[in-house]
């Protein structure tokens, strides 16, 4: 089966909602005009039930299929789409360039959100299934840990969701195809922050002076050695410091430097190995400069574990909307994604779609392409006909 036909007509339709929302980001949980666009939208599409407030600012659409899941089924699927944009100032040019400053969709999520309706407008026409079909429009997923907001709102359990699957557009990936993969497929992401306290005084008498700076660097180069000389070669994991603030005089040994960083891994044997071994390495470096030494390791976004079943379900229908070709296994990636949390609540997948030669996520070129709505579109509504079969 390849891209509905209908979806097509909608194709317009889809990409004007898209441009819309591109020209009005917003952030983490602060996306209230995009969820009342969402809502308002689910409710015209005839939505059996559409809540608000889920999550904070979250939105939830229900659409029944036409006849009622049989004994032993899946009743009730979850489809999710995140709404949030990030704080970058856009550099596209574009005509619906975002209309506020510092403020762009950089990650596509316009796109995902336009999908999505999509799918739900379809669905609602048609109702071609048996069961529920439930939409998820979720804020805060940039940092903000919006899918365990939803989460402890209750959105499983209140909308009685058997499996759950998300989507992302993928910069690179041909558009028209798809990647995934069974097991994890995104990194658990946790943050460093480092504070040292040594001993400030005159560039000219060190040895009167425990050096921040010089703690620090021996911290930074030590650290690096976790990955190398500790974490197996065969398992993953980064450590990345990206934060190094200290002193503001060329003559002057500060007497603090802040440290701060994040730590991706793919297992949680690989995530535990690793923060025990930053704070004993954390506290040797103390130990050999005599520098107090405070740190805070922030255990983050979760790693994003595909299951099988819903995997090897997922990738047949996007076969079906691509062709076999075009559906490839990918390797895991050292970014985060909330969906996570989940994956974690409920059996899933997560897929990419296919954005095509884009600037990357997060760079402040990038655009969603909006060739691949009719693909991604395509995908949602197929993997409701298939998991809850009339």
């Amino acid at each position: 089966m390849p891209v509905i036909n209908r979806v097509a007509d909608l194709q317009p339709d889809i990409q004007a909602w898209r441009r819309d929302l591109h020209q009005h980001p917003e952030l983490m949980y602060d996306v209230h005009r995009t969820a009342a666009f969402v809502a308002d939208r689910l409710r015209e599409f005839g939505c059996d039930e559409v809540a608000t407030g889920l999550g904070r600012t979250g939105v939830v659409g229900v659409i029944k299929g036409r006849k009622p899941a049989g004994t032993g089924d899946v009743k009730v699927i979850g489809l999710r789409a995140d709404m949030d944009a990030l704080p970058i100032e856009e550099e596209t040019s574009l005509p619906y360039a975002s209309k506020t400053p510092g403020k762009m969709h950089a990650c596509g999520h316009d796109g995902h959100t336009a999908m999505l309706l999509g799918a739900a407008r379809y669905l609602a026409e048609t109702r071609n299934f048996a069961g529920d079909a439930v939409v998820i429009f979720q804020p805060a997923e940039e940092g903000g840990a919006g899918a365990a907001a939803m989460l402890r709102d209750g959105l499983m359990d209140r909308f009685g969701i058997e499996q759950v699957y998300g989507m992302h557009n993928g910069p690179g990936l041909p558009v028209g195809s798809f990647a995934i993969r069974t097991g994890p497929v995104m990194a658990a992401m946790d943050a460093i922050d480092i504070r040292i306290e040594g001993v400030g005084g005159h560039a000219a008498r060190p040895h009167k002076c425990i050096d921040s700076v010089l703690a620090g660097a021996q911290l930074v180069t030590a650290l690096q050695s976790i990955v190398s000389r500790t974490v197996d070669p065969l398992e993953s994991a980064v450590i990345s410091i990206c934060e190094f603030h200290a002193g503001n005089a060329r003559n002057v040994i500060p007497q603090v430097a802040e440290l701060k960083g994040t730590v991706r891994t793919l297992t949680p044997e690989v995530r535990e190995l690793v923060e025990k071994r930053v704070r004993e390495v954390v506290a040797g470096v103390a130990q050999m400069t005599g520098a107090k030494i405070d740190l805070v390791y922030e255990r983050g976004y979760p790693v994003v574990v595909n299951h099988a079943p819903q995997t090897a379900a997922a990738t047949q229908v996007a076969r079906d909307v691509a062709g076999d070709a075009n559906v490839h296994e990918m390797p895991p990636m050292m970014g985060a994604e909330d969906f996570a949390y989940m994956l974690e609540a409920r059996p899933g997948a997560f897929i990419f779609c296919g954005n095509g030669d884009s600037a990357g996520l997060h760079h402040p070129a990038y655009n969603f392409n909006d060739e691949a709505i009719v693909y991604g579109t395509s995908y949602w509504i197929k993997l409701v006909e298939n998991t809850l079969a009339a």
